[in-house]
């Protein structure tokens, strides 16, 4: 046995495993979905997951937690002043809640500028360690460098032990705040330090989880505080921690944009934006109630990617249908499931998207593959027939057995012969080795077979080393003669390809190579096409004058040196499509007249052409001098006739 091909054996045996299949495809995907998962993009659908599993069965608000002083349209409309309005009036709230029993009174606003003398001494005075001011830091971005600059308060303010606290936050990349501050003076960590709770920074890039949309948070109205005995609850502030700030209710919409408002996880629900002191009240609790949500670490991700693929993987092992659909949507779910109490109870979020998308798609190449194995096998038993029928016959006669039957009809046909160039020398060469010959011709026909029936022709038979095809029967095809001659032209390219294998298989067994070359011959015309024979055997066939001289120009390719004729209506009809050039004009069997034939060429150019024309009109007139002349010129312009050419000399 030849080492070689019992290699290949084994190895086509190997690959065609379903383990093996499966396998290929579970690394395929698992390398796959790891590379996808570090796009740039990718961390925004890993998120817009988050959003959902944070925001399902949200948890419930403390009870101790922040209240906030909501600098709101009725507290505009109650105080009827101009924003931003007097210190005093910030100095006389600081006093109010003190006195209602406040622990930590927390003004998201920030005073970096000076007003009148009075009414920041006013304010200053009432300040002190259970007073948290804000500060804020902006990156300022130039050629030259990069800065941050933080904005703090008046230093007067400061000098009064008034802790401050940044209160910037960042905004992931689709404009959603779901990031803890990683301040180590953050506005809600200064909070939680005034208020005496000891509450360590999360680890960096850590999720805020939230409680909820805008005016989740107890809220009571900036006037309504600077007369609490008034409007409020007895106690309300008894104990709290009291955060002041924006929370305006008729922009804070992620449409409308909002003042100090933000879209959070959920927005996703409802569309609104959250108020800047909201979402401090939030950070806080996610500090002191240590509810922050660390990302999975990369290990872990890769952990769980590969469980996906292993699953799939035993999901597929067997095979595939309707039972694959719905175990896989159980996995999917499963995938969904176990992230979200990873979030809610392990406060480790672990994104199910890049498993999901692994896990889909294995499942689904895999029912794709099985799908093709089966049509595959289906088209094995067809093809059994369609080694005597056309395929498209075949199919035909699938949808209507009545068709098979006796008749025809006459048609207009693009007929295509081909044949072997020299083929009776190579048979006489191989005279006492029949297998050698068989193989060589079967290697030949196969892929030119192929080519003809990937450009819709019908094989009508095969005479020894020649092959007969036409186009527009049984089924219509208007471009049958262009599907002719690019199947031609696909066919002669094949060659090349064909040779080379030969030429390597020879010399790799120690064998004479026999180089193949083809010559094709193409006609259009009418034709009396349908099933021909007896009762009991019959083909589906061309008969007619347009067939015969498509035979008779495959032989008179040779003699005009190209490997390709074309009879006058097929040239036509490919002209705008194909550089088509005439060769010689031929007197037809049958007829006084002569007709042109051609040659086609994918493309030439435009000039040539025009050349080419010169020269055979001084072919027609017999002027052998400008035939000579201009064919020197052509064999340099057009190489692929220079055979033809090259006869004029």
């Amino acid at each position: 046995m030849d080492g070689g091909r019992g290699f290949s054996f084994s190895a086509r045996r190997f690959f065609s495993s379903r383990g093996i299949q499966v396998a290929v495809l579970a690394a395929f995907f698992f390398g796959a979905a790891a590379l996808i998962a570090r796009l740039p993009g990718w961390p925004l659908i890993d998120y817009r997951a988050f959003d959902y599993l944070s925001t399902v069965w949200a948890e419930p608000l403390a009870e101790d937690g922040p209240i906030i002083v909501a600098i709101d349209e009725p507290s505009l409309a109650e105080i009827n002043m101009q924003w931003p309005w007097p210190r005093s009036l910030h100095a006389r709230l600081i006093t109010q809640l003190r006195a209602a029993g406040a622990k930590v009174i927390a003004l998201d606003i920030i005073f970096s500028e000076p007003s009148a003398p009075s009414e920041d001494e006013a304010l200053a005075s009432t300040l002190g360690p259970d007073v948290v001011l804000a500060g804020d830091e902006t990156l300022v971005t130039s050629d030259q460098a990069d800065q941050f600059i933080r904005v703090m308060p008046l230093q007067m303010f400061s000098d009064r032990q008034a802790p401050t606290g940044i209160a910037s936050v960042a905004l992931h990349r689709d404009g959603v705040l779901r990031e803890m501050p990683d301040y180590d003076d953050g506005f809600a960590a200064m909070v939680a330090t005034a208020a005496g709770i000891e509450a360590g920074l999360p680890e960096p890039g850590s999720l805020i989880q939230m409680f909820g949309g805008p005016r989740t948070y107890p809220t009571v109205s900036y006037y309504q505080a600077l007369d609490p005995e008034n409007f409020l609850p007895p106690g309300i502030f008894k104990g709290r921690i009291a955060i002041v700030g924006l929370s305006l209710q008729n922009a804070p919409s992620i449409d409308n944009g909002g003042a100090d408002a933000f879209p959070t996880s959920y927005t996703v629900h409802n569309g609104k934006l959250t108020a800047g002191a909201e979402i401090q009240a939030t950070v806080l609790d996610n500090l002191r109630l240590k509810r922050s949500i660390a990302e999975a670490s990369g290990p872990m991700k890769q952990l769980l990617l590969l469980a996906a693929v292993v699953a799939a993987s035993v999901l597929v092992w067997k095979g595939t249908g309707w039972r694959t659909v719905a175990l896989g949507a159980v996995a999917i779910v499963v995938l969904f499931f176990g992230s979200y109490v990873s979030l809610r109870f392990g406060r480790v979020f672990l994104s199910p998207m890049a498993s999901s998308l692994a896990f889909a798609g294995m499942a689904a190449a895999q029912a794709t593959l099985d799908y093709a194995q089966e049509r595959k096998n289906r088209r094995q038993i067809t093809r059994a027939f369609s080694q005597y029928l056309a395929p498209a016959l075949v199919d035909q006669l699938a949808r209507d057995p009545s068709k098979l039957k006796l008749g025809g009809e006459t048609r207009e046909l693009s007929i295509l012969f081909c044949d072997v160039r020299g083929f009776t020398t190579i048979a006489e060469q191989l005279k006492d080795d029949p297998q050698q010959l068989t193989m060589l011709i079967n290697r030949l026909l196969t892929p030119l077979s192929d080519i003809v029936l990937s450009h819709g022709g019908t094989i009508d038979k095969y005479i020894g080393d020649c092959l007969m095809a036409f186009w527009n029967a049984p089924l219509d095809d208007p471009s049958h003669a262009v599907h002719a001659v690019s199947a031609a032209l696909d066919m002669l390219d094949s060659m090349q390809a064909l040779n080379d294998d030969l030429r390597a298989e020879a010399e790799a067994t120690g064998r004479t190579f026999y180089p193949l070359a083809i010559g094709i011959g193409i006609n259009t015309g009418e034709c009396v096409v349908g099933n021909m024979g007896s009762t009991s055997r019959f083909d589906y066939s061309a008969l007619g004058d347009a067939v015969n001289l498509a035979a008779r120009l495959e032989g008179a390719s040779k003699a005009y040196g190209v490997p390709l004729l074309l009879g006058e209506r097929t040239a036509q009809a490919v002209g705008d499509t194909f550089a088509v050039f005439e060769l010689d004009r031929i007197r037809v069997k049958g007829k006084m007249e002569e007709v042109p034939v051609a040659t086609a060429l994918r493309e030439s150019p435009n000039a040539a052409r025009e050349v080419h024309g010169q020269f055979l009109q001084a072919r027609y007139r017999g002027d052998i001098a400008l035939q000579r002349a201009l064919a020197q010129r052509l064999m340099c312009d057009v190489p692929a006739l220079s055979a033809y050419h090259r006869q004029a000399l």
